[in-house]
C-alpha cells in the first residue's frame, strides 16, 4: 500500500505526459494501433485526480493508524499496511540497489514514520485539492493535460523527498521540486515576467542546492555514509571534531549543520535567499497554493527537523536558525504591508510564516514547528485559492487598488478569505491561535537564551503586521468602494473550485484545536524517535509557566494590527497620504529593503562585468583562441608538416589529438610532479 503512494503521481504524469504524443500519432495517422488512444482532457482530468484522491486516502490511514498509537513507549503497529516494522517505530522499506562504488553503497530506500506521514497528510490533501481546484480554473487552457501532468510530477518528487532514507535520494526530490517549479512557473512561456521569475527561482535556489551537495559530500568524508538512521546514531561521537578551513577551526558538526541551513534557507525562502519567492507568482494562481502553501517552501523546514538529531548538537548553529527565522518573520511582514498584488501579500505571508518554524526549530521545539506547518497548509491553499476564486471572477485582475465591493457579488469567496486571515492572524480558537500563540509563548519562556527574547519580540511585531495587512487585504478588495463598473459581471466561484475551499475551510477551523495535544502535548509521544531533542533543549513545559499577561501579548498584537490598518482606511487616509507622511520608509519597504537591487545591481552585475572583461575577452579570447592556435602551429613544426597552418582550417581530428594532449600534460603535472 505504501508503494502506490509514489507509483500512482509518476503513474498520472507518464501517463498524460504519453497521452500527449498519443495524440500527435493518432492525428498525423503514424500509428493505427489501438494503444495509441489519445487520453483527450478529460481523461487527463480523471485519471491525475484519482490518482491523488487514492493518495490523499492512504495518507489519511496512515496518519490516522498513527494517531490511534499515539502511546508512550508504544512502537506502531505497521503490519495493517504490510511492512517491515522496525525498532523505534521507524519502517524502512528498501527497494533496490543504486549505487556501489568501493565502500560507497547507496540503495533507494523510503522512510516511514510519522514525521513522514504528517508530511504525507500535508502533501496529497493539498495537491488533491489543487488537482481539483485546477480542472475548472484552468478548463480555458488549451495546454490543460500538460499542467496536470507538471502538477502530478512536482507531487511525486516531494513525495520522494519527504520518504527517502538518505541525503541523495532526498536531494532527487529536492532537485526534482526545483524542476518542477520551474515548468509551473513559466507555464505560460509566453509572458515574459513568467520567464524571469521561473528564471530567477532555478538561480536564487542553486545557492541552497549546492549548499546541500557539499553537506553530502562532508557526510561522507566524515560519517562515511549518508543514511539517516547510521548518521543520526554517529552523530555524538563527532561532537568535538574539528575541521579546518581556511585557516579557521570549524566543528564538523557545525560546518555539516551550516550546510544543511543555507539549503534550507534557499528552498523555503528565508532571509537573504527569499527574492524568488514573490516573483513566483507568475505562475497560474493552483501552482501558488501547490508550492507556497504546503509543499515545496516547507521543505527547508522539514529538512531541519529530519536532521534535528544532527542540530542538537551543534548549539550555534541552532542560534543562527533562530536569529534569522526571527529577523525574516518581521521582515517579510512589513513587505507585505505595502504589497498592491493580492498573490504577492500572501506570498510574503507566506515567507513570514516560515520565519515562525524555522526560529521555532532553533529552539528545539521541532514538534511544535511541525504542528505550525500542518496548521499554516490549510489557512495558506485556502487563502490562496480564494484569492484565485476573485481572479477568476475579475478576469485576471491582481491589483487590490482596482478591486473593491466584491462582498456583496462574491459572498462565499469572501468568507473563505475572511475565515482563512483571521486564522492566519491568530484569531482565538482558530488553527492559527493554537500553533502561532505557543510558539510565542516558548519563545518568551526560554529564559536562558536572549535569541529566544529576540524572536519573541519580533514574532510579536510580526503578529501585528499579519493582522494588518491582512484586514488592509480584506479591505481593499471586499469593503472599499468599488474601483471599477463590472460588479453585475462578476460570478461566484462554482462547485468545483468551490468544494476545495470548503475541506480546507474546515482544516483551518478544527486543525489546531484537535491536534494541539498530539503534536505538542507534555504527555504525547507522537513523533517517537523521528525527531530528537536533547533533555537540556527541552522547552514546551516552559509555554506553562508564562504570566497570564505575556499569553494575551499576541493577540493584543493583532488587534492592534487591526486598529491600526482601520486607522488609515476607514479615515480616509489614503495610499498617496501615506507615502507623504513616511515617503522614506514607504519608499524602502516598497522596493522590499533594496534586496533586489542590492541583488541584482551589485552581485548579478559584477559576476555578468567579471564574465565578459575577463572569462570572455582575457580568457576565451587570448588564452583558448591564440593559445590553442600556437599550441597547433607548434604541434605541426614538430611533425615538419608546416611553420604556419591556419586555426580555423584544421580537422577535427588534428584538433582532439591537441585537447588530448593539453590534458594529458595537465594531469601529470598535478598528479606526479
Amino acid at each position: 500500500m505504501l508503494s502506490l503512494i509514489l507509483i500512482l503521481p509518476l503513474l498520472s504524469f507518464c501517463t498524460v505526459l504519453s497521452g500527449g504524443f498519443f495524440y500527435w500519432f493518432h492525428k498525423y495517422n503514424i500509428s493505427n494501433s489501438i494503444f495509441f488512444v489519445p487520453l483527450g482532457r478529460m481523461g487527463a482530468v480523471v485519471l491525475t485526480c484519482f490518482c491523488m484522491f487514492i493518495n490523499a486516502l492512504i495518507s489519511i490511514l496512515l496518519f490516522v493508524n498513527a494517531l490511534s498509537q499515539n502511546n508512550s513507549g508504544q512502537v506502531i503497529d505497521f503490519s495493517f499496511f504490510d511492512i517491515t516494522a522496525l525498532n523505534d517505530a521507524l519502517a524502512l522499506v528498501f527497494t533496490a540497489s543504486w549505487i556501489h562504488c568501493f565502500n560507497f553503497n547507496i540503495s533507494w530506500g523510503f522512510l516511514f514514520d510519522n514525521l513522514t506521514f504528517v508530511m504525507l497528510v500535508v502533501v496529497n490533501i493539498v495537491s488533491f485539492l489543487v488537482h481539483i481546484y485546477s480542472v475548472m480554473y484552468m478548463w480555458g487552457d488549451p495546454a490543460l493535460p500538460r499542467f496536470m501532468s507538471y502538477l502530478s510530477l512536482f507531487t511525486f518528487f516531494m513525495l520522494i523527498l519527504v520518504t527517502s532514507s538518505n541525503l541523495i535520494q532526498m536531494f532527487v526530490g529536492w532537485e526534482g521540486v526545483g524542476i518542477c517549479s520551474y515548468l509551473l512557473i513559466n507555464f505560460w512561456s509566453t509572458r515574459i515576467q513568467a520567464n524571469k521569475a521561473a528564471l530567477k527561482a532555478m538561480v536564487v535556489n542553486k545557492f541552497g542546492d549546492i549548499a546541500l551537495m557539499l553537506s553530502i559530500a562532508v557526510s561522507f568524508y566524515f560519517f562515511k555514509t549518508v543514511e539517516f538512521t547510521t548518521l543520526f546514531k554517529m552523530t555524538p561521537f563527532f561532537v568535538n571534531e574539528s575541521i579546518n578551513l581556511l585557516g579557521y577551526n570549524l566543528f564538523v558538526l557545525d560546518f555539516f549543520c551550516l550546510l544543511l541551513f543555507i539549503a534550507a534557507v534557499g528552498k523555503s525562502a528565508q532571509l537573504g535567499l527569499h527574492m524568488w519567492l514573490p516573483d513566483a507568482m507568475e505562475g497560474p494562481t493552483p501552482v501558488s497554493a501547490l508550492i507556497h502553501a504546503a509543499t515545496m517552501v516547507t521543505a527547508g523546514v522539514f529538512l531541519i527537523v529530519r536532521c534535528s538529531p544532527i542540530f542538537e548538537y551543534a548549539p550555534n548553529i541552532l542560534a543562527l536558525v533562530v536569529f534569522i527565522g526571527a529577523l525574516t518573520a518581521f521582515f517579510a511582514g512589513t513587505i507585505g504591508l505595502v504589497q498592491h498584488d493580492l498573490k504577492k501579500v500572501i506570498a510574503y505571508s507566506t515567507c513570514s510564516q516560515i520565519g515562525y518554524m524555522f526560529f521555532t526549530c532553533g529552539l528545539s521545539c521541532y514538534g511544535l514547528s511541525m504542528f505550525h506547518l500542518l496548521t499554516h497548509a490549510f489557512f495558506k491553499a485556502l487563502l490562496f485559492l480564494s484569492a484565485g476564486s476573485v481572479i477568476h471572477a475579475l478576469m485576471g485582475e491582481q491589483d487590490i487598488r482596482r478591486m473593491g465591493g466584491l462582498v456583496n457579488v462574491l459572498p462565499f469567496t469572501y468568507t473563505m478569505m475572511l475565515i482563512g486571515s483571521l486564522a492566519l492572524a491568530g484569531a482565538p480558537f482558530l488553527a492559527g491561535f493554537y500553533s502561532k500563540d505557543i510558539i510565542l509563548e516558548t519563545a518568551f519562556g526560554t529564559y536562558d537564551s536572549g535569541f529566544a527574547k529576540f524572536a519573541s519580540l519580533l514574532g510579536l511585531f510580526a503578529a501585528f503586521l499579519t493582522a494588518a495587512y491582512s484586514y488592509r487585504l480584506l479591505y481593499f478588495v471586499f469593503l472599499a468602494k468599488p474601483n471599477h463598473n463590472r460588479l453585475p459581471f462578476y460570478e461566484e466561484a462554482d462547485l468545483v473550485l468551490g468544494t476545495p475551499l470548503i475541506i480546507l475551510v474546515v482544516g483551518s477551523i478544527f486543525s489546531g484545536y484537535l491536534l494541539k495535544d498530539v503534536f505538542i502535548g507534555l504527555g504525547s509521544n507522537f513523533f517517537y524517535d523521528s525527531i530528537l531533542t536533547l533533555p537540556q533543549n527541552l522547552k514546551y513545559v516552559n509555554s506553562e509557566f508564562v504570566p497570564a499577561s505575556i499569553k494575551v501579548l499576541p493577540t493584543v498584537f493583532s488587534v492592534s494590527g487591526v486598529l491600526f490598518m482601520i486607522f488609515f482606511t476607514q479615515l480616509s487616509f489614503t495610499a498617496v497620504s501615506i507615502k507623504l507622511s513616511v515617503n522614506n520608509l514607504y519608499r524602502f519597504l516598497v522596493n522590499k529593503w533594496y534586496f533586489d537591487k542590492v541583488f541584482g545591481f551589485g552581485f548579478s552585475n559584477s559576476i555578468m562585468l567579471f564574465a565578459n572583461n575577463v572569462c570572455y575577452k582575457i580568457w576565451d579570447t587570448f588564452f583558448l583562441i591564440f593559445g590553442a592556435e600556437g599550441c597547433v602551429n607548434f604541434y605541426f613544426e614538430l611533425r615538419n608538416k608546416t611553420s604556419a597552418v591556419n586555426f580555423y582550417r584544421f580537422n577535427l581530428s588534428t584538433y582532439l589529438q591537441v585537447f588530448l594532449l593539453g590534458w594529458g600534460l595537465l594531469f601529470f603535472t598535478v598528479f606526479f610532479i
